[in-house]
């Protein structure tokens, strides 16, 4: 027995090395790929500028390769176009254009074809390194608007206590559309369909949280209570209580979650943990109220807005449009 137990634990040892390996070799792969596109598309700008014949020079190029080197896939007309315009778009940003080749090609088209600006290009790049997102992901992201949803939450007023422990690791507002949950239903309907769809809601708020319990139990004297959701949020090193209400956020949802927070870190956190954080995620929120509920709060915590569909991007873009106008019209 002792025997067989050495061999399945070398051969275990032995599989990780393999796997190890083919990471190595298809993330070296994609760095000499990347490098390819984009020096490509500098050649192919700068032959562009030079030459009378303009954007019909990418043509003669294409029909050049696709002709004589019919095994050389991706160098058709459309693939050289987009060379020169991801060339194009990050030749002038000396920071970005150090982190291209972290992330693969496709990833680098969704975003080169979703994106407006030059910061919510670098945004999305930062974010697939940072969340390590394949394509499927990023894609969701984008439709999402996340960038813009990002944004507008990091333009809200916070208390010292939330904006010190928090910052850039919360959103305001989430978008839930994979629970699939009918018009009418229930807050025990709400935390199913999460744990059902777990891996979705942990892409939605981030990779770094891992899932602990659903129903988690504190207890304070000889009373048990319940948080909704429990996770544990690597990056920040602390315990993250979820309160779900499947209606419009309230005063008192605050207090009660702050009881929890109290309990968690005097009963549950370890000597080498942060402060736990809560959020609670509503379905709808009175700006007003949730300034006056925080305002005195010295617990960080988040009331943050869930919708079950996907947002129409135009209307967050023209929403973050104006904010920055206003923000603007008050520097000046």
């Amino acid at each position: 027995m002792e025997k067989n137990s050495d061999l399945t634990q070398d051969f275990s040892q032995i599989i990780t090395l393999i796997e190890s390996a083919k990471r190595n070799a298809l993330k070296k792969v994609n760095e000499e790929l990347i490098q390819l596109y984009y020096q490509m598309g500098h050649f192919l700008s700068d032959k562009v500028k030079q030459t009378t014949w303009g954007d019909s020079y990418i043509d003669e190029v294409a029909s050049f390769i696709t002709t004589s080197h019919p095994t050389l896939k991706g160098f058709n007309r459309r693939g050289l176009y987009r060379m020169k315009q991801f060339y194009e778009a990050y030749c002038d940003d000396e920071f970005v254009s150090t982190l291209l080749t972290q992330i693969t090609w496709s990833n680098h088209l969704a975003i080169l074809a979703a994106s407006k600006t030059t910061e919510e290009r670098d945004f999305y790049i930062q974010l697939s390194i940072k969340e390590k997102y394949s394509f499927r992901e990023l894609q969701r992201q984008l439709d999402s608007g996340y960038y813009e949803r990002f944004m507008l939450s990091h333009t809200t007023v916070l208390p010292e206590a939330v904006t010190k422990t928090i910052k850039n690791e919360f959103l305001d507002s989430y978008v839930l559309e994979f629970l699939d949950l009918p018009d009418k239903f229930s807050e025990h309907d709400f935390k199913k369909a999460i744990i059902h769809n777990l891996k979705s809601f942990i892409l939605e708020i981030g990779k770094d949280f891992s899932f602990i319990a659903e129903e988690y139990r504190v207890q304070v004297g000889l009373d048990d209570f319940y948080i909704d959701l429990l996770f544990y949020h690597r990056g920040l090193a602390c315990l993250v209580a979820f309160e779900l209400k499947i209606g419009k956020f309230k005063p008192e949802h605050l207090g009660k979650l702050n009881f929890y927070l109290e309990a968690l870190d005097r009963e549950h956190k370890k000597e080498n943990e942060n402060p736990s954080v809560g959020v609670i995620l509503c379905s709808t929120k009175n700006s007003e109220v949730v300034e006056f509920a925080l305002s005195r709060s010295l617990s960080p915590a988040m009331i943050s807005e869930y919708t079950l569909k996907l947002p129409q991007k135009e209307l967050l873009q023209k929403k973050l449009h104006e904010l920055k106008n206003v923000i603007e019209g008050d520097l000046e």
